[in-house]
């Protein structure tokens, strides 16, 4: 058996026929929050680990309560080629995910070399990008919760991001030089000083 620490799985079907068009959307969102994987139309497998069972269990109640029918059946792999198949399934899944994150973070880069360029590293950018960032890490905790089997564009996806706090945190002290440094008066005109006129900031 492949050292997955897991050959045990929750097998889960739903049906919400006769049920409201709503339960049917939360059945389907709240299963695929959990990473299951669908062996068949309203037939999934899910890890039997503890915190997926209580999830689990919850949705079998709000099914019933609703008008639809909730099987969940505890289950354990024997065959290790089957064990083995089902664990790189939910892997490759998660690295799709985990993918379309590596796909979209470059913008992120981009957008903070294009404001440096500009000039316009300002506070109001800075939050901006803050936002940004925030987004990217609360994607990937979503994706990092239902990866069970550590699958393997996981290092990288958190790899980036811990280079995009570093970009940002660059980008943040540039602001803050930008927005708190001052130009010396002109010779012979006193010690008055102003700010210096900051490219792409209040005029």
């Amino acid at each position: 058996m492949p050292d997955d620490g897991c050959d045990r799985w929750l097998l889960v079907a739903v049906g919400t026929a006769g049920a409201p068009d709503s339960l049917r959307v939360t059945v389907w969102r709240r299963l695929r929050g959990l990473g299951a994987l669908y062996v068949q139309q309203s037939v999934c497998l899910l890890p039997d680990r503890p915190h997926v069972a209580r999830a689990v269990a919850r949705l079998a109640v709000k099914v019933r309560a609703d008008g639809g029918t909730a099987r969940v059946l505890h289950l354990r792999v024997d065959q290790a080629d089957e064990q083995a198949g089902l664990v790189e399934e939910m892997r490759a899944a998660v690295d799709v995910e985990y993918g379309e994150v590596l796909e979209r973070l470059p913008e992120f880069f981009t957008e903070l070399d294009t404001e440096t360029a500009r000039g316009r590293a300002t506070f109001a950018e800075v939050e901006e990008s803050e936002a940004d960032l925030a987004r990217f890490q609360a994607w990937l905790a979503k994706i990092a919760a239902r990866d069970y089997f550590a699958a393997s564009r996981g290092e990288s996806v958190r790899a980036e991001l811990d280079r995009a706090g570093q970009a940002l945190a660059a980008f943040e002290a540039a602001a803050l030089a930008a927005d708190t440094t001052v130009a010396p008066a002109p010779a012979g005109r006193g010690t008055a000083r102003r700010p210096r006129t900051i490219p792409g900031g209040p005029r």
